[in-house]
């Protein structure tokens, strides 16, 4: 019988804080190392400021300080690992700093699990599901719902 991709999706996978987390591929473009923001004032306190990637200007965003998620204490060597992922979403660019990037997987979507109820970090109602690897769960977040429309839109008021 031949198998369906339908069941299937790509993953970017990354750490943050002790937790590693994957996001659908698709809204993912470009994974950047680590560069200087220009912080912006008034800005909301997850928003570590803005950087400008091929003369385009994007809002960096902060999930440690969204969600009191602590810094992976990382080796030197994963320091280099360290940096940005530039998503899509509602038709603007954001950037999310990652503690590090993992790589990219495929998963099969029958074994996602709901998420337990005592996952720290991020919230239950950001996160699709969970997968199981090895001795360790592997979160998905639902990207579309960090962002309220409300958000969004303060933020591609930062960008322009």
């Amino acid at each position: 019988m031949a198998d369906t991709n339908e069941s299937k999706l790509q993953l970017v996978t990354f750490q943050l804080g002790s937790e590693s987390y994957g996001i659908d591929i698709m809204i993912v473009d470009g994974i950047v190392r680590v560069e200087e923001t220009r912080s912006i004032p008034n800005a909301p306190n997850y928003v570590d400021g803005i950087f400008n990637l091929r003369g385009e200007i994007i809002p960096i965003i902060n999930l440690h300080k969204r969600f009191q998620i602590r810094r992976a204490e990382l080796s030197e060597e994963d320091m280099l690992l360290s940096g940005f992922i530039i998503i899509k979403i509602s038709g603007m660019k954001l950037g999310i700093i990652i503690d590090k990037i993992s790589r990219v997987i495929t998963v099969d979507l029958d074994k996602m699990q709901l998420p337990p109820q005592m996952l720290s970090g991020i919230g239950a109602e950001y996160i699709q599901g969970v997968f199981t690897r090895e001795e360790e769960y592997l979160i998905l977040l639902d990207i579309e719902r960090l962002f309220d429309p409300r958000e969004l839109q303060q933020l591609g008021n930062l960008s322009s």
